[in-house]
């Protein structure tokens, strides 16, 4: 084969090969990807609740380890769009339905996942709201990602202890047409209504108060 017919030869085989490569199927996770917007990060949308490994034997150790405080109990008629949401307390695995867990006292609830680098700028300053609001209002995390192991390993990260959630199928983001970033606020009136839907991080506690009062009524 003379040289001019070789290097042809060579030209088609690349072709070939780049075509099978463009064509061939990929099975990788999707990773989140920043927004535009500073401090806010692209949420995954997905039905999984959480992933099969994430088992009561696996996470036994995490639960253990992270401490989180119990996620509230129904405490009378719920109404709202949380209204029959029942979702796993992170914290122990038990379930709740938000609508009556929630019933009766203003909340925040803070959606988030483990791969936020806002939210976790964000939730010790939830944390710190909360120990100094106290009984005033419900402070709820939401932990919007199948991976609830590592979402469970970031609150012991953080040294949070907030009661929270598992949304890995994101229906409190659904219920509330919370936009498709993290981490978002949900601030729900002792009614059960949504006040307002806060697409932001969080900078210090002073901010969340000043949210919650503007919104909520309530001073704290």
């Amino acid at each position: 084969m003379n040289k001019s017919a070789l290097r042809w030869s060579l030209v088609a085989l690349i072709l070939v090969v780049g075509m099978v490569y463009a064509l061939w199927p990929r099975s990788e996770e999707p990773t989140a990807q920043p927004m535009d917007s500073p401090g806010l990060g692209q949420r995954i949308p997905s039905t999984d609740e959480r992933r099969a490994v994430d088992t009561p034997e696996a996470l036994a150790p995490l639960r253990q380890d992270a401490g989180l405080a119990a996620c509230p109990t129904a405490s009378g008629n719920a109404a709202g769009p949380l209204t029959g949401i029942t979702l796993e307390c992170i914290g122990d695995g038990s379930y709740v339905d938000l609508g009556q867990s929630l019933a009766g006292r203003p909340a925040l609830l803070n959606i988030w996942a483990y791969w936020c680098g806002p939210c976790a700028e964000e939730l010790p300053y939830l944390q710190q709201y909360a120990d100094r609001a106290g009984e005033k209002i419900e402070v709820l995390t939401v932990h919007n990602d199948a991976n609830e192991a590592n979402g469970l390993t970031r609150l012991t990260d953080y040294g949070v202890t907030l009661p929270g959630v598992q949304d890995g199928g994101g229906r409190v983001v659904a219920a509330v047409g919370a936009p498709n970033v993290l981490p978002v606020s949900v601030l729900i009136s002792a009614d059960g209504t949504v006040a307002k839907v806060l697409p932001q991080p969080f900078r210090s506690v002073d901010e969340i108060a000043d949210a919650v009062r503007v919104n909520l009524g309530v001073d704290s």
